[in-house]
C-alpha cells in the first residue's frame, strides 16, 4: 500500500485571503486564492491538482493496458479539464474532460478508443470520482 501526502495552509478571509499547497515529496508547491479558484485569475487551484492527478493516472493506466494487450505505446499524452461550478448554492466539481492522444503501433483508432475507455474506467482517480463527476473522454492516435 502506498500513501501519498500533501498539505495546505489558508490565511485570511475567504475572498481576500490566500493559500499555499505543496506535495509531501516537496516536488511541487503553488499558491491559490479565491480569485484564482472562482474568478479566473492567473494562478493555481485545487481543481488543477485533481486534473493533473487524473491526467497522470490515466496516462499510466492506458500505457499499462496497451502493453498488456501486446501493443505497447511509444507515447501517451492526456489533457484533463476539471470544471467547478455552483450547484444548489455550493461550489461543486461537475465535469472532467479527458483528451487522450497516443502513438501506438499495431492498433487502429477503434482499438485505441476502446483501450482508452477501459483505462478511464479502471484508473484509480476515475474510480474515486465516479458517480460524483461527469467524466468524458476523447481519444485519438497521433
Amino acid at each position: 500500500m502506498t500513501t501519498s501526502r500533501a498539505s495546505a495552509v489558508w490565511e485570511g478571509k475567504l475572498k481576500d485571503g490566500h493559500g499555499n499547497f505543496k506535495s509531501g515529496s516537496q516536488t511541487f508547491q503553488a499558491g491559490y486564492s479565491f480569485q484564482t479558484r472562482f474568478e479566473g485569475a492567473k494562478g493555481s487551484t485545487p481543481e488543477e491538482l485533481i486534473a493533473a492527478a487524473h491526467a497522470a493516472c490515466l496516462a499510466m493506466a492506458l500505457s499499462a493496458g496497451l502493453e498488456k494487450a501486446g501493443t505497447p505505446a511509444t507515447r501517451v499524452s492526456v489533457d484533463a479539464a476539471c470544471t467547478i461550478e455552483t450547484v444548489d448554492g455550493a461550489p461543486t466539481i461537475t465535469t472532467m474532460v479527458l483528451t487522450v492522444k497516443g502513438k501506438v503501433a499495431g492498433i487502429d483508432a477503434a482499438g485505441f478508443q476502446n483501450a482508452a475507455l477501459g483505462a478511464k474506467d479502471g484508473c484509480p482517480v476515475s474510480r474515486a470520482l465516479k458517480g460524483n463527476v461527469a467524466i468524458t473522454l476523447q481519444a485519438s492516435l497521433e
